[in-house]
């Protein structure tokens, strides 16, 4: 099967990459290769073939929600180095300019 044409120059300025030479030969190449896979793709039949998105069918696999209860403020801050107004106290991470 012949390989298609690959227009190196412009796919290498599309990505904005500056290539040698040597690139250029090895990557086109490569790209050629591609597309080449690509044409054997455009071969197969698939009248009939549903459009998806998965191989598999996706579901949403967590659990519902279910209300528990939770800490008390007092708790939640039983092991906090420092706290404040029943919250945690940090370092300043942003300077006043």
């Amino acid at each position: 099967m012949p390989q298609p044409s690959v227009d190196i120059d412009y796919v290498a300025n599309l990505a904005r990459l500056d290539l040698t030479a040597e690139e250029k030969t090895r990557f086109a190449a490569q790209l050629g290769d591609i597309l080449a896979y690509f044409e054997k793709l455009n071969a197969v039949d698939v009248t009939g073939v549903e459009p998806m998105a998965h191989a598999f069918p996706v579901f949403n696999v967590l659990e519902d929600d279910v209300e528990q209860p939770g800490f008390t403020p007092a708790e939640a801050l039983l092991n906090a180095p420092a706290q404040r107004d029943n919250q945690f106290l940090v370092p300043k991470v942003v300077d006043d300019a």
